[in-house]
């Protein structure tokens, strides 16, 4: 099941932007707000598990997290967020899928439109790239800690649907229903992950020339660094040698 993995690569140049912890608490505490208005309680909340587990990655304190479930269940007052997503291209035809949460539609929307028209992008209709990806669960381990055949043995069991293994990663791929039970194995069995997260996957991915990769990724930076914006996709592919 060991294959070439482009989303390490993506995952790696995100990294700079994900180190800014503000930012991430920002996206992380809006994610807790939505996600509590199914419940407050995580044991019967699958998406609020999710979010503690993100909350937790990024050494958020206790109280602070408390108190984004408890605004999220209508016990505080706070913001009301929609959730909703934009789709469009990049330079050379990039396919990018933005998720938003926001308390202000006009403000985001103008927001991603501009960060799109002034860096070689453009918004397209509803349905225009999001048929190129699909919602799936993703596990990564250091090889060191988890190499594939150990990967496997758990994954599999728990019932993973892929196991690829490169450059010292090894990155297990659930279905979101499968999420948490291959999650639980891993932990069970002493094993820490490095990410864990439900995200989205390209279906394929797209080449382009090795100098129009920075000016795409670049793209993506300046709309992740917004914060109402919870997430990008592309299905850019980046070669394992790219060195930008």
């Amino acid at each position: 099941m060991s294959g070439h993995s482009k989303w390490a690569n993506i995952q790696h140049k995100k990294s700079a932007n994900d180190a800014k912890r503000g930012k991430i608490f920002t996206k992380v505490i809006r994610e807790l707000v939505i996600a509590a208005k199914s419940g407050s309680d995580p044991e019967g909340n699958p998406r609020l598990r999710a979010a503690i587990i993100k909350a937790k990655e990024a050494n958020m304190p206790k109280d602070t997290m408390e108190r984004a479930i408890k605004k999220g269940a209508g016990e505080t007052d706070g913001a009301n967020y929609m959730e909703f997503n934009y789709e469009g291209y990049g330079p050379e035809g990039v396919a990018i899928l933005i998720d938003v949460m926001t308390d202000n539609k006009n403000r985001t929307a103008g927001d991603v439109r501009s960060i799109m028209s002034k860096h070689g992008g453009n918004l397209g209709a509803p349905g225009s790239v999001a048929y190129m990806f699909e919602k799936k669960g993703l596990l990564t381990f250091d090889e060191s800690v988890c190499d594939e055949e150990k990967a496997m043995e758990i994954g599999l069991d728990a019932g993973a649907d892929d196991i690829i293994a490169e450059d010292g990663t090894v990155e297990v791929y659930t279905s979101p229903d499968a999420f948490e039970g291959v999650l639980k194995a891993f932990e069970d069995a002493g094993i820490a992950h490095e990410s864990a997260e439900v995200t989205m996957i390209p279906n394929s991915y797209q080449d382009v020339p090795t100098d129009k990769i920075e000016k795409i990724l670049n793209l993506i930076d300046l709309l992740d660094d917004l914060d109402d914006v919870q997430a990008v996709y592309s299905n850019l592919n980046i070669p394992a040698d790219y060195q930008g």
